[in-house]
């Protein structure tokens, strides 16, 4: 199984998720379970139907992160174990793609992505493209849309 990376702030969010699921969501389909039991048949019961899915997505929710955050690799602060100007998983960049204004992301493991918050994967085309690489240089972007160059301005 390939290693997931998390920073310190995303290991804490989805333990968050997984308490809330644990403690507070499993009750509440629980308690629609019950009372939809208690609507009468439940063959054609739509809420019991619902409450029921719900249940197993609530589960299978909580078995992906419990196995995430068991097997999860917490990054290390910025700068704490990586040359500087080096692009490492939890490192702050700015690429500038010609023609273009610069753009800022946050290299993270896939699990805690959100490009809307400028936090990319290092699985991702420009995160694979810049990952261990150093300020200074350009590299091909590889994606299924086609080929681009990026120079990396910046990385903390």
């Amino acid at each position: 199984m390939a290693t997931k990376f998390l920073t310190k702030e995303g290991f804490q969010k989805l333990q968050d998720e997984l308490d809330h699921l644990k403690t507070v969501k499993r009750q509440e389909v629980a308690d629609r379970l019950h009372e939809a039991m208690e609507g009468g048949e439940l063959i054609e019961n739509a809420e019991y139907e619902a409450a029921k899915n719900e249940q197993a997505f609530v589960e299978g929710r909580i078995q992906e992160l419990e196995m995430l955050l068991a097997t999860a690799r917490v990054i290390e602060p910025e700068g704490a174990s990586h040359p500087e100007g080096t692009v490492v998983i939890g490192s702050t960049v700015t690429i500038l793609e010609q023609g273009f204004e610069p753009e800022e992301y946050t290299i993270v493991g896939a699990a805690e992505a959100n490009p809307r918050e400028g936090k990319i994967s290092n699985e991702s085309p420009i995160g694979k493209a810049i990952l261990n690489r150093e300020v200074g240089e350009t590299v091909t972007v590889e994606t299924p849309g086609g080929m681009y160059k990026v120079k990396i301005i910046k990385a903390s």
